[in-house]
């Protein structure tokens, strides 16, 4: 996966985390991050690194956002490694 590719993909995740308002509250009180933090800081690697692990973690958000986007679980995981390959 490209690193553009990763960082579409975490974008999609994004947007599809913020228009799910359980997903995203859970997000936030999981991260610790507040609403701005999260509009501060969107398309970053950080945050989308931060956005993959939730999902990962989360298996029916995850599931809900493949269905949603097209993707598979394995391209999120593979978005992650190429965003941060020395993680795993």
């Amino acid at each position: 996966m490209s690193p553009e590719r990763a960082e579409i993909l975490g974008l999609e995740a994004l947007g599809w985390l913020a228009a799910e308002p359980d997903a995203l509250d859970k997000f936030l009180a999981a991260s610790g991050v507040s609403g701005a933090e999260l509009r501060d800081a969107a398309g970053s690697p950080e945050l989308t690194i931060a956005i993959f692990d939730f999902l990962l973690a989360h298996e029916p958000f995850l599931l809900a956002f493949c269905e949603a986007s097209g993707s598979d679980a394995a391209s999120l995981h593979r978005a992650r490694h190429t965003l941060q390959p020395d993680s795993f």
